[in-house]
């Protein structure tokens, strides 16, 4: 039927009309304007982004949302989980093209302790022995182990590692603080959070059999050094 009603659109054009006349081209144009009603009316309307539609000046959704991510990145790289491959996979960051530079960090947690077990290390009474002593050694390893325990960190090589623990009266408990340097590509603020977070652990193993109430709280990063990003303060 379709096919029919093609047939009759197409009627023959005099030869004599159709290189000389404008009124050939009319006609040509009526009949391919007929014939399109023809397809809409059997096949419906063709859709808005087809090559009849207006989509010459339309971007595509999936470009759009490509573009608004790049100038985002573009505008502040920290936007980018650099730990997140390109298909949303994790990966290692690659850091041969870094520059070796100095790296500083220190970090800091509380270990809130309670009356009765804040008297017995400050006595230096707890069963185990020496709290702060073997806390501070247990920090300086889980620095060095920290590539061991955080899947995708760099393997670096520690220059320093430093941990000051003390007794705050104020509140009973044992303030923290830890500080990891290196010369390379990548940063050591793992290493630091490590530290402070190994030595937390430590002081609630050493002091656990006098309360179960001791909180380990405030694991945060306190200040860094060194690399793209430069230097960072809490403070």
């Amino acid at each position: 039927m379709f096919l029919r009603r093609v047939a009759s659109k197409l009627k023959p054009v005099p030869k004599s009309r159709f290189f000389s006349s404008s009124d050939s081209t009319h006609d040509i144009s009526k009949v391919i304007a007929e014939l399109n009603q023809e397809m809409e009316y059997v096949f419906g309307e063709p859709p808005a982004s087809g090559p009849t539609g207006s989509s010459n000046n339309q971007t595509p959704i999936s470009q759009e949302s490509h573009l608004s991510t790049s100038d985002a990145t573009k505008k502040d790289p920290f936007t980018r989980l650099t730990h997140i491959g390109s298909k949303g996979e994790a990966q290692m960051v690659d850091i041969s093209p870094k520059e070796i530079t100095k790296r500083v960090a220190i970090a800091s947690c509380k270990v809130i302790l309670g009356r009765k077990v804040f008297d017995l290390v400050s006595a230096n009474q707890m069963e185990k022995g020496d709290v702060l002593g073997v806390a501070k050694i247990a920090g300086i390893c889980g620095a060095k182990q920290t590539s061991n325990l955080i899947p995708l960190c760099h393997n670096i090589n520690l220059s320093h590692v430093h941990l000051d623990l003390k007794l705050n009266p104020r509140d009973l408990s044992v303030e923290i603080q830890g500080e990891a340097v290196s010369t390379g590509k990548t940063g050591v603020e793992m290493e630091a959070l490590t530290a402070v977070s190994i030595a937390g652990l430590t002081v609630y193993d050493m002091c656990k059999a006098g309360s179960k109430d001791i909180q380990i709280t405030d694991i945060r990063l306190e200040h860094k050094s060194g690399g793209k990003s430069g230097d960072w303060s809490r403070s």
